[in-house]
C-alpha cells in the first residue's frame, strides 16, 4: 500500500522557515518522482515542485522559485521542502505526491498518489 505521510507543517511569521517532510512507503521510490502541492482555503490546489528521485532533476513553479527547495534522502524515502521567506500568501495546507510520470508531469493530474496534507500557517 502507498503511503505518503507529510509532517512539518505549523505555525510561523512573515520572513520565517519551515522544512516539510514527506515519508514515503509502498513503492520503489527510487522509481517516482515526488512532488508537493498545496491548497489554500477557497482555491484550487497548485503545484510548488517536483523532484526525479532517480537523478535528482527538479522543477520549480514560478510562484515559490528561489524561496522553496526540494531535496530527498533515498535512503530514508523521504522527500522534503525546504520553504524560506514565507509570506501569508503561503498559507495553506501542503500536500506530497508521488507519479511514475515524468518530471514534465509535476502537476495535479499527473500524480498517481497523494498523501494526507499538513497545515501551514503564515501570520504577519
Amino acid at each position: 500500500e502507498v503511503q505518503l505521510q507529510a509532517s512539518g507543517g505549523g505555525s510561523v511569521q512573515t520572513g520565517g522557515s519551515l522544512r516539510l517532510s514527506c515519508a514515503a512507503s509502498g513503492f520503489p521510490f527510487d522509481d517516482y518522482v515526488l512532488g508537493w502541492f498545496r491548497q489554500a482555503p477557497g482555491k484550487e490546489r497548485e503545484g510548488l515542485s517536483c523532484i526525479e528521485i532517480i537523478d535528482g532533476k527538479t522543477y520549480y513553479y514560478d510562484s515559490v522559485k528561489g524561496r522553496f527547495y526540494i531535496s530527498s534522502d533515498s535512503a530514508k524515502n523521504v522527500v522534503y521542502l525546504q520553504m524560506n521567506a514565507l509570506s501569508v500568501e503561503d498559507t495553506a495546507t501542503y500536500f506530497c505526491a508521488a507519479s511514475r510520470n515524468t518530471l514534465a508531469h509535476c502537476d495535479n493530474y499527473g500524480m498517481d498518489h497523494w498523501g494526507e496534507g499538513t497545515q501551514v500557517t503564515v501570520s504577519s
